[in-house]
């Protein structure tokens, strides 16, 4: 049995600063593993105590009968490392460190938990500042939360992995109230062993979990977080994640568009969608969905029949899945007619959906007659029956009716609870109907479902980085032509232009270019050229000259740097404006594409990849990434515009990934703003660009 493994199945727990006093946080892990049931052999350590509860107690960890295989510490963050070295000395497999004062409160508190980290040595920890963990599969508690105040907990086949001690408790007591059975939750808070990828991974093999629910600050580890994310999902185990921080500024200052665009929280969708994990929206949705999902039933489509004894309710339902995008269709012919059997009277409306069936005094035949009939139909994916105050009366016929349908089809069956009724929701979830209290929560958990059988592993595609020599490119911010030089080394071609350093030299070009033009300061000090005067487009090449001279006085009075190089560019009209960029962050790199322009920042229609831990990516992910914006239709030939050149949109997106790849950690920021995108056939144009380089 490995360490993780025996953390959460000890068959000995020492419990280090134990009290008598089970109104203190430190009396109260001895309690709760009597409380809860634990089998195992528990040693509360106090010199100062002879007894607890009972317990003989012990001076110290040496004087402990046998090696315990857990190790709970309650002592001070300024001693909490003796009693860890005392443990680890004797072989336990983990210790459990609830004190605060580490990493979270400073430098002072980040040296203490480096010393923490080195007084464990190889046996493993978690925390510290955690609350513990709970075992409901085998009733164990290792924790000082209180919410195990309360009696019982249903045990089921979700398990809860959270950075935060305190939710650990909310998602405990809230599971318990709604009837919704959890295997084991665990608090890693600081992380400085243990942290959110082992208990994934250990969810993954764990026969007695289906749901793995997380509560996410932060992900310290990218790489072991992606893999245990796989892992779950190869397992068949969904993986339902609320990420707090949306709010953070992710658009701090930056060079290049993407830097504003991408931000941390956005980064955290592309990681949650390359892994296969479901976001969860709102706090109520880490418990909403994986209660759902619990039931093991598969939701094939978006269509879904309602199926209610009160209009307005079935109204709010059918509203709130039709916004998340569910259809609502009425019964075909053979349903409608089953439904009509089973009531007579011009009370039942039974040609629309919702299906609003009279359940005068609550007639079980009648429920089960078209909740199976619902179940059989082939226009229906999943049904939700809304519960009316007429099912308050008698609650558990009411869920035996629908409990007795289940078997005819493995369709979801939800409920949505018009009348405040906790103790009704509690029953039906625990019959294997999971009850809502929001005609949004029934939304959120059908929409979970729909995503995790939607999701598959497809085996990742990258592309190997190309061999291109950048050695001589010098560090800090490249001006524009040198950055379209370096992208057409990849692969990615630019608009033909010419540097210029005066009036003459620019009319001259203009007229050697053809056409319309665009002039441009040329600088590697001023990024963002329009805001400051320093870009001009669709001139004649004999209004250059004098269009550079204005210039230079425009950007002087509002930078007060006087521009002495320039472009002219050949002006390209007839394609699709896109931005291409690339972005770094603690959780890895990430490509990002967009609708482009001066309002890439103002429409944000973006969608982002994290590049492969080895070169770029591939044809088809780049394809995905287009097809994922809102403005793909433009691309596609919307209302009549013609075609765009796909094929050549995905060949760049692949080449500047393998830009990003073969630089690696030497590549700060890059974006091509705007990519013309033209016609089928034409190919595609870097029209401007920002890289930005380090050693």
């Amino acid at each position: 049995m490995d360490a993780i493994s025996r953390l959460l199945k000890p068959r000995s727990v020492a419990v280090i600063g134990a009290s008598a006093d089970v109104n203190k946080t430190s009396g109260r892990p001895v309690a709760y593993l009597r409380k809860h049931g634990f089998t195992g052999n528990i040693f509360p350590v106090n010199p100062r105590v002879a007894d607890i509860a009972g317990l003989r107690c012990y001076p110290d960890i040496a004087s402990l009968p046998e090696v315990p295989d857990v190790g709970i510490v309650l002592l001070g963050a300024e001693r909490a490392h003796l009693a860890v070295r005392d443990l680890a000395t004797r072989g336990t497999a983990a210790a459990i460190v609830l004190a605060s004062g580490y990493t979270e409160t400073g430098e002072d508190g980040a040296r203490r938990q480096r010393e923490l980290l080195a007084a464990a040595g190889k046996m493993r920890l978690l925390g510290p500042n955690t609350i513990g963990l709970v075992n409901l599969t085998d009733d164990i508690v290792l924790s000082a939360s209180g919410a195990l105040e309360m009696e019982h907990f249903p045990a089921g086949s979700i398990g809860v992995v959270s950075q935060s001690g305190g939710i650990l408790g909310a998602l405990l007591s809230r599971a318990a109230a709604r009837g919704i059975g959890l295997s084991k939750l665990v608090s890693t808070s600081n992380e400085a062993d243990l942290d959110l990828a082992d208990f994934i991974d250990y969810f993954a093999n764990d026969d007695a979990t289906k749901v793995i629910a997380l509560y996410v600050e932060s992900v310290r580890n990218p790489d072991t977080f992606r893999a245990a994310a796989l892992k779950a999902r190869r397992a068949g185990k969904p993986v339902v994640a609320f990420k707090i921080g949306r709010s953070e500024a992710g658009a701090k200052a930056a060079v290049s568009h993407t830097g504003a665009l991408a931000g941390a929280d956005r980064m955290y969708d592309a990681l949650f969608k390359q892994v296969g994990i479901i976001r969860a929206q709102c706090f109520s949705d880490l418990l909403d969905i994986p209660a759902a999902l619990a039931t093991g039933r598969v939701l094939r489509g978006n269509r879904i029949a309602i199926l209610t004894s009160t209009g307005g309710a079935g109204t709010l339902v059918s509203d709130s899945l039709g916004v998340s995008g569910f259809e609502t269709p009425a019964p075909d012919a053979q349903t409608a007619a089953r439904l009509r059997a089973l009531q007579t009277g011009d009370h039942a409306a039974l040609d629309r959906n919702p299906i609003d069936v009279t359940l005068a005094g609550l007639q079980p035949d009648l429920l089960r007659g078209a909740i199976k009939a619902l179940l059989d139909s082939p226009s229906y994916d999943a049904l939700a029956i809304v519960v009316g105050s007429s099912g308050l009366a008698m609650p558990e016929l009411m869920a035996g009716a629908i409990q007795d349908c289940l078997h005819t089809s493995d369709k979801p069956v939800l409920a949505y609870m018009s009348p405040h009724a906790p103790e009704v929701a509690a029953i039906l979830t625990q019959r294997g109907v999971p009850a809502f209290t929001a005609p949004e929560n029934c939304s959120a958990a059908l929409g979970g479902m729909l995503q995790a059988a939607r999701w598959t592993i497809q085996p990742t595609e990258t592309s190997v980085a190309m061999q291109v020599s950048t050695a001589e490119l010098p560090v800090g911010s490249l001006d524009e032509a040198q950055a379209k030089q370096l992208f057409a080394r990849f692969g990615v071609p630019g608009v033909r232009e010419i540097v210029v350093a005066t009036p003459a030299e620019a009319e001259r070009a203009a007229y050697e270019l053809g056409g319309r033009v665009v002039l441009k300061i040329l600088s590697n000090e001023i990024t963002h050229k329009s805001d400051v005067g320093g870009v001009a487009v669709n001139l004649a090449p004999e209004q250059v000259g004098a269009r550079l001279a204005a210039m230079v006085g425009e950007v002087k009075a509002n930078t007060d740097v006087a521009p002495n190089r320039f472009l002219v560019q050949e002006m390209v009209t007839g394609g699709t404006e896109l931005i291409l960029g690339f972005h770094r962050d603690p959780l890895g790199s990430a490509i990002l594409l967009g609708m482009g322009g001066v309002t890439a920042e103002l429409f944000k229609d973006t969608t982002m990849r994290l590049l492969p831990p080895s070169g770029g990516l591939g044809r088809a992910e780049a394809l995905e990434l287009a097809h994922e914006l809102k403005t793909w239709p433009l691309l596609d030939g919307f209302r009549g515009r013609p075609k765009a050149d796909i094929d050549a949109l995905v060949s760049a997106i692949v080449a500047f990934s393998q830009m990003a790849a073969q630089m690696g950690e030497r590549l700060v920021e890059a974006e091509i703003n705007p990519l013309f995108v033209l016609p089928a056939g034409q190919g595609v144009r870097a029209a401007d660009g920002v890289v930005v380089l380090d050693n």
